[in-house]
C-alpha cells in the first residue's frame, strides 16, 4: 500500500474501538466450536472485557481528538460522548443477559458477536463526519439488530418481531438513502461540513431540501421511533427477547439521536425553517401517542415500549430548541434514559420466567414483600421515569424543558410538562401493584437474584442516582460536546 494511503497511528487511535469490537466479535466465533459447549459463559465474560477496552480506547482517541481517513471520521467529545454511552449500555445488556440465555438454554457466541457488532456500528454512526459513514454504520447496527430481535429461531413472537423489524427498517434505511442522494446531487458531497457550506451558498433550491431533509427524517423518526413512525416499537419489543428489548430501546435510540443532532445542527442548521416544524410536531405527537398509548397497557414490555415513544418526542423538544444548551439536555436525557431503561427491562427479564410468561403488570404483585430490594430498584427506576427529583429523569426533563422555553417553544413545553402528568398515572400504577397488592404465584415462586443480573440493576440504579444528585459533571462535559467539531 502506498505510504501516502496508509492511516497513521493518530487515525487507528481514533478508529480503535470500532476495531476492538469487531475484532472480539469475529473472535467469540472463531473461539465457538472450541468452548461453545464446554464453557458457555466465556463469550459473555469477553465480550464485556471488549466493551471495558473499547471503552479504554474511546478515551484514548477523546485525549488524541481530530479528523480520520480524509475527514471522514471525526472524534470529538460529541463522539466521544455517546461511544461511551453505547458501550456502557452494552455492557449493561450483558450483564442482563445472563441469566435469561441460561434460562433459555440459548447460550452461545452468535448473541454476544451480534450485540458486539451491533455497538462497533453505533461507535461508527456517532463519531461519522459523513453521510455515506452515517449510513454504513446504521445498516452494521441494524442488521445485527434485526437478528437479535428473532434470536430464539423457536418462538413464533421472536420471528415475528424480527420480521416487522426488518421490513420497516429496511424501508427506513431506503429513505434516508434517498435523502443522502438528494443531498449530494444539491452539494455535491456527502461530507457534513462540506454541505454546510454548500446549502449557504446563493441560488440552492430551497424545495429540494426540504425533500432531502424529509427523507431523511422519515428514516431517522423510525430509528428513533418517532411519531408518526413509532408503530413498530410495541410490537417488536414485545416479542423480541427481554435483554434485546433493553438493548434496542437504548442504545440503537442513542445512537440514532446522535446523528440527528450531528446532521441537522451542522449540516442543515441554516435551513432550519425547513425542518423545526416537522420536528415540533413529532415532538408533540410522540408524546401524547407514547403516553396515551401506554396508559391502556397491561403487558408491561409494551408499555415501556409506548413509554420510549413518549421519551424520543420529549427528546426531540430538545432538538426543536436548536441550541447548544439544547443538544446538551439531550445527551444529558440519553444517559439518565439509558439507565433507567435498561434498569426497568432488568426487572422484567427477572421475573418473566422461562419462554417469557409472566410479563403482566399483574406478575409484579406483592414483589415488594418478597424481594424488597428489587423492588425498590424498580421504584427508582420508574420515580426517574417520571422525572421526580434526585433522579437522573428529573434533571433531564428539566434541562429539556429549560432549552425549549430559552428558543422561545412555550407551547411545546406546557404540552409536554401535561404529558409528563399523564405518564405519571401509568408508572405509578406498577408502584400500587408492588408495594399494595399481595403475593402472587409469580412473585411468590421467584428466585434470588443472579449476580449478573444484580450488578444490571445496581449500576444503573447509582447512575440515575448520581445523575439525579451531582447532574453537574456530565452536563458540563455535554455542554463542552455540543460545539460541534467542524
Amino acid at each position: 500500500m502506498p505510504a501516502n494511503f496508509a492511516p497513521s497511528s493518530s487515525e487507528l487511535l481514533r478508529f480503535s474501538p470500532e476495531l476492538i469490537l469487531s475484532g472480539a466479535g469475529t473472535l467469540l466465533m472463531i473461539l465457538d466450536p472450541f468452548f461453545g459447549k464446554k464453557m458457555p459463559k466465556l463469550f459473555g465474560h469477553l465480550s464485556i472485557v471488549a466493551f471495558i477496552l473499547a471503552i479504554f480506547g474511546a478515551l484514548a482517541a477523546n485525549g488524541d481528538a481530530g479528523p480520520a481517513f480524509s475527514n471522514l471520521l471525526i472524534v470529538d467529545g460529541f463522539a466521544t460522548f455517546f461511544r461511551i454511552l453505547v458501550l456502557v449500555i452494552g455492557i449493561l445488556a450483558v450483564l442482563a443477559s445472563y441469566r435469561y440465555l441460561d434460562r433459555e438454554n440459548s447460550e452461545t457466541s452468535e448473541y454476544h458477536a451480534l450485540m458486539l457488532f451491533s455497538v462497533a456500528g453505533q461507535c461508527l454512526m456517532v463519531a461519522s463526519n459523513d453521510l455515506i459513514m452515517i449510513f454504513i454504520g446504521l445498516e452494521i447496527s441494524s442488521i445485527a439488530s434485526y437478528i437479535l430481535a428473532g434470536y430464539l429461531r423457536d418462538d413464533k413472537r421472536n420471528n415475528e418481531s424480527a420480521l416487522k423489524y426488518f421490513l420497516l427498517g429496511s424501508f427506513a434505511t431506503g429513505f434516508f438513502l434517498y435523502g443522502i442522494a438528494i443531498t449530494y446531487g444539491i452539494t455535491a458531497s456527502t461530507k457534513l461540513n462540506v454541505i454546510a457550506t454548500a446549502l449557504n451558498a446563493p441560488g440552492v433550491s430551497l424545495p429540494m431540501i426540504g425533500f432531502a431533509v424529509a427523507l431523511m427524517l422519515v428514516g431517522l423518526g423510525f430509528k428513533i421511533s418517532g411519531a408518526p413512525f413509532q408503530m413498530w416499537a410495541p410490537d417488536v419489543y414485545q416479542g423480541a427477547p427481554a435483554p434485546v428489548s433493553a438493548f434496542m430501546a437504548t442504545a440503537p435510540k442513542a445512537a440514532a439521536f446522535a446523528i440527528l443532532l450531528r446532521i441537522f445542527m451542522t449540516s442543515f442548521q441554516q435551513s432550519a425553517t425547513l425542518w423545526e416544524p416537522f420536528i415540533w410536531i413529532s415532538a408533540l405527537a410522540s408524546m401524547t401517542i407514547g403516553n396515551f398509548g401506554a396508559l391502556t397497557q397491561t403487558n408491561l414490555k409494551r408499555m415501556l415500549a409506548y413509554s420510549s415513544i413518549a421519551h424520543a418526542g420529549y427528546l426531540l423538544v430538545a432538538v426543536a430548541a436548536r441550541s447548544e444548551f439544547g443538544t446538551a439536555a439531550a445527551m444529558f436525557y440519553l444517559a439518565a434514559y439509558a439507565l433507567m431503561n435498561i434498569g426497568a427491562f432488568g426487572v422484567i427479564i427477572h421475573i418473566s420466567g422461562k419462554g417469557e410468561k409472566h410479563v403482566q403488570i399483574s406478575d409484579l404483585a406483592g414483589l415488594a414483600q418478597k424481594q424488597p430490594v428489587t423492588a425498590a430498584l424498580l421504584t427508582v427506576f420508574l420515580l426517574s421515569l417520571i422525572g421526580v427529583p434526585l433522579t437522573g429523569g428529573f434533571f433531564g426533563k428539566f434541562y429539556i424543558f429549560h432549552a425549549a422555553l430559552k428558543a422561545n417553544l412555550v407551547w411545546l413545553s406546557v404540552l409536554g410538562l401535561l404529558n409528563s402528568a399523564v405518564a405519571a398515572y401509568y408508572y405509578l400504577r406498577l408502584l400500587v401493584v408492588m408495594y399494595m397488592q399481595e403475593p402472587g404465584e409469580v412473585t411468590n415462586s421467584l428466585e434470588p437474584l443472579t449476580p449478573g443480573l444484580s450488578a444490571a440493576l445496581v449500576l444503573p440504579a447509582i447512575g440515575t442516582f448520581f445523575l439525579g444528585i451531582l447532574p453537574g459533571a456530565v452536563l458540563t462535559f455535554a455542554r463542552s460536546a455540543a460545539i460541534f467539531t467542524r
